[in-house]
């Protein structure tokens, strides 16, 4: 053969199979296109249905997250807490050591919704939390309660999450009265399934509709994905309500400092009525300080409502949101919005009764759940 003509039999040849070659190489590269695609579906659906694992970013020991609203009750349990390690946080600190033979994470919230949702959310991030406890002090609402009394209600609310009305005339953007679903809303209902009735204010020239339509919140977890579901109580822990059901703590009437070098008692530094634990029933949260009668009135006759602060029920969203187990025990330092000078109120607080008998009931608490474990 000619070197000219095998030359041309050659690139022929040659371009066919580098052709031949391509194809190959490109079939290759979508077959493996195809089979990373079925493999990051294949994770996507276990992923869906599998639990969330432990994000532990500081520290990976199972623990109880206790979220103190008080400052004076959570250095009460930090310092009954052994083996303490100290985890600052952007500047939070975070204690975890052993408290009443259960592992914990301690920290304060400080005063706010926000700041109960930012530390909590903080807290379950960068421990591994298996059950939340929040405790601290509330205005009472139940007026058949009393200053010192401690409270575990059952399930918690979020009263001033509203719709907020020209007056009481059912809410109807969306065609029809107590349709709110083209807003992406859900008003709040009773028993009956009507909606909760708004708050009126009652003044000397007559009422004011306030238009101030309770709501529920929309919460999303791995349960409740892709369309989560709407909430206005969030039920706490079955488990840990039953033992606090169980705990009979030793509440004193006067606190530490109303007891002198002598023994004798200072009856200013005592409030009249003995306190008792008081379980059931529900607590609220809202971001304001209540300190309107008519206001608490209306949250009693219409959610039988026990306790009102500005922290538990965001702690609740949290928690529910991450699928952790959450109780909440809370101090009564008063019957929100009352007027005037109440001795009981200064000498809950000067006394160190408000802290001591909270922090009674925490310790109890923990005394009887990690008896609990022992017996499992």
């Amino acid at each position: 053969m000619a070197l000219s003509t095998w030359c041309l039999f050659a690139r022929k040849h040659l371009r066919r199979i580098a052709l031949l070659a391509a194809s190959a190489s490109i079939c290759a590269a979508a077959h493996a296109a195809d089979a990373a695609d079925a493999a990051r579906a294949a994770h996507a659906a276990h992923a869906a249905h599998a639990p969330t694992p432990a994000r532990c970013l500081t520290d990976c020991t199972p623990r109880i997250g206790i979220v103190s609203a008080f400052g004076a009750e959570a250095d009460l349990l930090v310092a009954q807490t052994r083996s303490r390690r100290l985890h600052t946080i952007n500047g939070k600190r975070f204690t975890t050591g052993v408290l009443r033979g259960n592992r914990v994470v301690i920290v304060l919230s400080g005063v706010s919704m926000i700041n109960s949702t930012l530390v909590t959310q903080q807290m379950l991030d960068h421990f591994r939390v298996e059950r939340l406890v929040m405790s601290g002090i509330a205005g009472g609402v139940d007026p058949a309660n009393h200053v010192g009394d401690v409270t575990v209600p059952d399930r918690w609310a979020m009263p001033m999450e509203v719709f907020w009305s020209a007056d009481s005339t059912l809410p109807s953007p969306c065609g029809k009265p107590n349709d709110v679903s083209c807003l992406g809303l859900q008003l709040a209902t009773g028993a009956d399934g009507q909606p909760l009735p708004p708050f009126v204010l009652s003044t000397p020239n007559g009422r004011v509709e306030t238009g101030l339509f309770m709501r529920q919140n929309h919460t999303l977890n791995g349960a409740s994905a892709p369309n989560g579901e709407f909430m206005f109580d969030y039920p706490v822990d079955a488990q840990m309500l039953a033992v606090a059901r169980a705990l009979k703590p030793v509440l004193e009437r006067c606190g530490p400092r109303a007891k002198a070098a002598d023994g004798s008692i200072d009856e200013k530094l005592c409030v009249k009525q003995q306190p008792r634990l008081l379980v059931g029933g529900r607590g609220v949260s809202a971001t304001v300080f209540l300190a309107n009668a008519q206001y608490r009135r209306y949250l009693f006759d219409v959610l039988q409502a026990q306790t009102f602060e500005m922290e538990t029920a965001a702690l609740a969203h949290v928690a529910h949101a991450n699928g952790v187990p959450y109780i909440a025990f809370r101090s009564l330092s008063d019957l929100a919005g009352t007027e005037g000078f109440d001795a009981d109120v200064g000498a809950l607080f000067a006394s160190g009764l408000a802290e001591a008998n909270e922090a009674a009931v925490t310790l109890g608490f923990l005394d009887a759940w990690a008896a609990r474990n022992k017996r499992r």
